[in-house]
């Protein structure tokens, strides 16, 4: 890792993994965005998301994509891949574990833009597909996220 990236004080990269039993936002991390004159996205596919049903106990599988434009920060991989571990024990019904993922990732980096969307496996024969979205108010990508809302399939 780069003296630059050290400086920022990422903690889970280049670090001993360790995975967390329960929801913990507290572990994710960002580091400066070096190109913020661009407008750009950055995606994330996690395909092997699990949580578990808030009732049931019975586990949800899941692939959740994000998609974002950064503005001054971005998050760091390793420790989003520890974050959505954590939901592995963590009781959340599929449209909280969106909505949640998204917020945790806007109080960490203040996105211009962010989208989250979970995949989920049927369960008694529906698949639950959720999707939530964020554009920074009285922005451009404010009204990105509308449309991108009212378009969305």
């Amino acid at each position: 890792m780069s003296q630059d990236r050290k400086d920022e004080g990422l903690q889970s990269l280049g670090h001993q993994t360790e995975y967390s039993n329960t929801y913990k936002p507290e572990v994710l991390e960002a580091f400066e965005n070096l190109n913020r004159e661009n407008d750009y996205w950055v995606r994330f596919n996690c395909p092997e998301f699990t949580a578990l049903c808030p009732i049931t106990g019975q586990p949800d599988f899941a692939e959740i994509r994000i998609s974002y434009i950064p503005d001054l920060k971005m998050v760091e991989s390793k420790s989003l891949k520890l974050y959505l571990h954590s939901y592995r024990n963590h009781g959340s019904f599929h449209e909280d574990c969106v909505n949640r993922i998204m917020k945790d990732l806007i109080k960490l980096m203040d996105p211009k833009y962010i989208e989250v969307t979970g995949l989920f496996v049927p369960r008694g024969g529906i698949s639950i597909y959720p999707y939530a979205n964020y554009g920074r108010p009285g922005t451009k990508y404010e009204k990105l996220a509308e449309q991108r809302l009212f378009s969305h399939e």
